[in-house]
């Protein structure tokens, strides 16, 4: 994605990066997409170390709120829990601005998650989410299994992104700023405009089945 000049209009989604556990330090590529794009913001959910559902809900909501115009969510690990909660109860509330969502290594929070802190999110919302969105996850997540992670993407209605094996796909990752996530925003985006275009208040996630010579893209269900 480009960056944003003064000369861009107002209209441009904004991106909200949605932090997980202990939240997105220095060498995490959501922490280098908000010093880098002028595009990319990270929400402060307050209590890292100590997630509380409702808190992170609410302040989610009100980040979204305050952007003033068309919201992308970028999310990692819990921070995707978070989005998922936030449209179980806020979406349809409101004349929401979000547009979709980009769900990046989503925990397994309901049975045995790796972390006890994560067990609050639980249990994970069954219904799709309102929006396009594609749901991201690694083949050796030690978080989630790969498996466990498609049939979340089936459950949301996400579009289904194979990581290869990327760890947890967070800065213990080796990353960097994360090219392969950027091309994955963009497609996002490209939907959403899609979408836009057809005059849609949401729209279902592609059906197409994307391929690259190291990644795969499949539509799950």
């Amino acid at each position: 994605m480009a960056h944003r000049s003064p000369r861009t209009p107002a209209r441009e989604p904004a991106v909200l990066l949605v932090p997980g556990l202990d939240g997105s330090g220095p060498s995490h590529w959501q922490s280098i997409w908000a010093e880098r794009w002028p595009d990319c913001r990270k929400v402060d959910l307050g209590t890292w170390s100590k997630p509380h559902r409702n808190t992170w809900i609410n302040n989610l909501n009100l980040a979204i709120r305050d952007a003033g115009r068309p919201v992308v969510l970028v999310a990692h690990s819990l921070g995707c829990l978070a989005v998922a909660w936030w449209a179980t109860f806020e979406q349809r509330e409101w004349a929401s601005p979000v547009m979709g969502a980009l769900l990046v290594a989503p925990p397994k929070v309901d049975f045995f998650p790796r972390d006890e802190r994560i067990r609050c999110f639980s249990p994970t919302p069954a219904a799709p989410l309102p929006f396009p969105s594609r749901l991201i996850a690694s083949r050796d997540d030690p978080w989630i299994g790969f498996h466990t992670a498609q049939m979340l993407a089936r459950r949301w209605g996400s579009t289904f992104v194979d990581a290869g094996a990327s760890g947890h796909i967070n800065a213990d990752s080796g990353l960097g700023h994360w090219e392969f996530g950027r091309r994955e925003l963009a497609k996002l985006l490209r939907q959403d405009m899609r979408a836009a275009s057809q005059g849609a208040a949401t729209a279902p996630p592609i059906r197409a089945t994307e391929a690259t010579d190291e990644h795969r893209s499949v539509r799950q269900g």
